[in-house]
């Protein structure tokens, strides 16, 4: 009664007291919950075209950071069991810091993968970690042999709406091994890329530092409405074939804002190989390429083929910076090869020490 008796201000007051205190409280007892469980939930931000209603660490599948355990298995579990709230959300995998020794692992559709700033992901060194896939249809057989082809480190095919992304954690392809293997011609199988999407839609690929490529560092093939944005791509200039970004019979596909030090050509547009990507028929179309940073002293910045059976149309760069570069814009094809280059258009190139401006 005492209460009924004070003013409208001073009531006010103190319930917002009340309540400031009782969630005080709550906000305690959560986080003696948290630490009773022996889990730290850290908050990020990033940029997605969709966000995801469930969440789950590597950890959580029994995930091992310390640079020698294998934690194949454990993101194939932890993508497994994400992949039921496809339809009830989408999912998020997060790969907190430390270094995080795996082999291939597919992606799930309506999925994020997101690295901390301090994670590395390390390909394995273990062939056996590495599953063979046949040639792709549009090529007909390998690159580095006539058989088929590792599995890509991250790899999906026939997905809807997936994000790979973090804080610029990285991802390590530990090359050296496949190099060697490669100059001493002892493959069975094409090298593996780092990632790799195939007759999918809606993807993003962003905010990542991808190094040591044991072939081509980002290869979209067969799909539609690409994103790659704001990735860091490093290998030695020597290293052979590690292209930057190669989009593949793939139509509406932005490339932009990216850092690009390679041993081939920064971006590689491709659309199958001589009478297998003739017979296929997908051009690559509707590309829009801006705002990159290239160093290629042997290749191109940006190579229109030379695999472009399929046809290449409708392509556009601009404001992109190519230093000690071989070419800025370089159409490569070769006799029989079929295909068509058309509508390509560039501006506001600025470039370096190059050989060629274009050819």
């Amino acid at each position: 009664m005492e209460l009924l008796g004070r003013s409208p201000m001073k009531t006010q007051v103190i319930i917002k007291l009340v309540l400031v205190v009782l969630l005080v409280v709550a906000m305690l007892r959560g986080a003696e919950s948290i630490r009773a469980k022996g889990k730290i939930f850290e908050s990020f931000e990033y940029t997605a075209m969709n966000c995801r209603a469930h969440s789950a660490s590597l950890t959580d599948f029994g995930g091992v950071g310390d640079g020698k355990t294998s934690n194949t298995k454990a993101f194939h579990a932890a993508v497994s069991q994400l992949s039921q709230y496809e339809t009830q959300g989408g999912a998020q995998l997060f790969v907190p810091a430390g270094k995080w020794l795996t082999g291939s692992f597919n992606l799930t559709s309506h999925f994020t993968l997101y690295l901390h700033k301090d994670a590395v992901l390390l390909a394995s060194q273990d062939i056996n970690e590495w599953p063979v896939l046949k040639a792709l249809p549009s090529y007909g057989r390998g690159r580095d042999a006539a058989a088929g082809r590792y599995t890509s480190l991250i790899w999906g095919t026939n997905l809807t709406d997936v994000v790979v992304t973090g804080d610029n954690g990285t991802i390590d392809g530990q090359g050296e091994f496949w190099w060697q293997q490669f100059h001493k011609k002892k493959l069975k199988y094409t090298r593996p890329y780092l990632i790799e999407v195939m007759f999918s839609t809606d993807v993003q690929i962003s905010n990542l530092t991808l190094l040591n490529s044991p072939s081509w560092n980002v290869h979209p093939v067969y799909s539609s409405n690409i994103l790659v944005k704001g990735i860091t791509i490093i290998a030695p200039i020597s290293s052979p074939n590690t292209d930057g970004i190669n989009p593949d019979s793939c139509t509406n596909t932005r490339i932009e804002d990216c850092y690009i030090v390679s041993g081939d050509d920064c971006v590689a547009v491709k659309s199958g190989w001589d009478e297998y990507g003739i017979a296929f028929g997908m051009p690559t179309k509707q590309l829009v390429v801006r705002r990159l940073t290239c160093i290629s002293p042997y290749s191109a910045t940006i190579a229109l083929g030379s695999e472009m059976s399929g046809g290449i149309q409708d392509v556009r760069a601009e404001d992109i910076v190519a230093i000690h570069t071989e070419s800025g814009v370089r159409i490569k094809t070769a006799v029989g090869r079929g295909g068509y280059v058309k509508d390509i258009y560039a501006r506001r190139f600025t470039m370096h020490t190059m050989k060629w401006a274009f050819g």
